[in-house]
């Protein structure tokens, strides 16, 4: 079986590219190795709770703001379905989330094989995918939207003796009275964590870098408010303990685990620790193993991802493309390319790439007047109601091209940033990026993040000290930034104030577009 192009994995990401190449009337298929789609989550997370929000009372009845704070839908144009339509919970089960992803494929006709599990992957003049049931497909362009689900295992002397968050049990019952160590400090590590707090005797979660808090790096991937009630139960001397430090080696020894730590924060001090039990919570890694050789894609980061272009393409593999959560290898720890409501503008925007190279249909555009006032009124009209800037940080923007001897100017909604710089607007003389982004370098310098100087909201000439989510407006010449401009940051996130908000951004684009024009006389 023939296609232009195939997605392997009907998990959120692939579905949504789907959402769009069915709408579209383009040649592809989804090869799914389960019986339905979302089967991920039938498994994971493995204590069930979600920690993506599922904000229902947002107080607005527009769609695009409610993204915002609707972390597990996937975009449509129809708006439906929704996942608040599935449950009310904040923090949803995560059997509610497989129940939506399967409605979304069933009422969008996506087209899904299931049962179709891929053994091998290689290339020619094409694709090969071999399934298990014995179907070969080919397509010319390969989309990876698999996932990030194999357990990383860090390079320890004696690793193997432990267990995995995947295969480890969730009864806590299991581990009365029992020592344990969990190496890993994200969610898994502290939603494993929590979960043994009533029966363990002692809990130490370690890892050789200091814990981060999602509150305070802004990734929803650090630790999360909804997973750390450990934390209590270590400053509070409850027998429990976070540890920084390089785990030398780990021996078994008469049914206990001796692990040698060398402590990150006691003068290199070095300790054998007595365990019952060993869990590996560090993460997880992009499996290649149904890649034949010379069709693998390059790995980076640790070999855990592979490594990507600016438009999801391989580095090394022509027309191997990646959606879903292994997209996050080029937003890495930065912005929300890991989850739902980062990599679904992701797919979003591959779709539009995908459309270019298949079909030559560009990237949709709007022509305004190229004059200060209307720039900065759609600016500041995007700004305020805009999903994807929102979500995907920095990451993301609205791209405004200045088109030389010409009235217009072409403003490009919600695309990624290092694709419009190295791709897109590549030929482009004269453009804007339009972002929001938080003042992470004002962060930095406050050590305690609910104790940070605001910049005063008339204060517009120091609007570059805002710490909190703000638009921010970079000129481009050649490729390169030349200006920048942030709008001043608001408690409640609405850049619509005539004085403090419009005004200096209109004087930006004037001063901006008068030595534009200028330099074309």
């Amino acid at each position: 079986m023939n296609k232009k192009i195939i997605i392997i994995g009907a998990g959120p990401g692939g579905l949504q590219l789907a959402y769009y190449l069915e709408k579209n009337n383009m040649d592809y298929l989804i090869l799914e190795k389960a019986k339905h789609a979302g089967h991920t989550f039938e498994y994971f997370p493995r204590h069930r709770q979600l920690i993506s929000i599922n904000k229902v009372y947002t107080g607005f009845d527009d769609n695009e703001i409610n993204l915002r704070y609707d972390w597990n839908s996937l975009l449509s144009d129809e708006h439906t379905p929704l996942f608040k339509d599935f449950t009310k919970d904040y923090f949803p089960d995560a059997d509610d989330i497989v129940d939506y992803f399967r409605d979304y494929a069933t009422k969008h006709n996506l087209k899904i094989a299931y049962d179709a599990k891929v053994s091998k992957i290689s290339k020619d003049d094409s694709f090969h995918i071999e399934t298990e049931n014995g179907t070969v497909y080919t397509c010319e362009k390969l989309v990876m939207a698999t996932g990030v689900n194999t357990p990383f295992i860090p390079k320890i002397k004696g690793i193997e003796h432990c267990k995995t968050y995947v295969d480890t049990s969730v009864d806590p019952e299991d581990f009365i009275n029992k020592r344990v160590l969990i190496i890993g400090k994200g969610n898994s590590g502290f939603e494993t964590a929590d979960n043994l707090v009533p029966t363990a005797s002692k809990i130490h979660v370690c890892s050789p870098t200091p814990l981060k808090l999602a509150w305070k790096t802004h990734f929803v991937g650090h630790l999360r408010a909804v997973n750390n009630n450990l934390l209590d139960t270590y400053q509070l001397k409850s027998q429990n303990a976070v540890i920084d430090g390089d785990i030398a080696e780990i021996k078994e020894m008469d049914g206990e685990f001796h692990v040698t730590i060398k402590y990150g924060h006691a003068n290199d001090e070095v300790e054998v620790l007595v365990y019952d039990d060993i869990i590996i919570c560090a993460g997880f890694r992009f499996d290649t193993t149904m890649f034949a050789e010379g069709t693998k894609p390059e790995m980076t980061i640790m070999d855990r991802f592979p490594n990507q272009q600016s438009n999801w393409e391989s580095t090394n593999i022509d027309g191997l493309y990646f959606a879903g959560a292994v997209t996050q290898m080029r937003d890495f720890k930065k912005s929300t390319s890991a989850f739902i409501h980062g990599f679904r503008y992701n797919s979003k925007c591959l779709f539009h790439i995908l459309h270019k190279d298949e079909l030559g249909v560009n990237w949709p555009t709007a022509s305004i007047a190229l004059n200060p006032e209307t720039i900065t009124s759609e600016i500041i009209g995007n700004v305020n109601r805009t999903s994807a800037l929102w979500q995907q940080f920095g990451f993301i923007g609205d791209v405004i091209v200045i088109n030389n001897n010409s009235d217009k100017a072409t403003y490009i909604h919600n695309i990624p940033v290092d694709y419009a710089v190295e791709t897109y607007c590549k030929d482009q003389e004269h453009y804007f990026i339009v972002t929001l982004e938080y003042g992470h370098e004002v962060f930095k310098k406050s050590p305690d993040i609910f104790n940070v100087n605001r910049v005063h909201r008339n204060d517009v000439e120091n609007a570059d000290q805002s710490a909190f989510l703000h638009p921010i407006v970079r000129e481009y010449k050649n490729g390169k930034v030349i200006n920048v401009h942030h709008v001043i940051e608001d408690f409640e996130n609405k850049w619509d104030e005539e004085e403090v908000h419009i005004k200096p951004l209109e004087k930006f684009m004037s001063t901006c577009l008068d030595k534009i024009v200028s330099a074309n006389v």
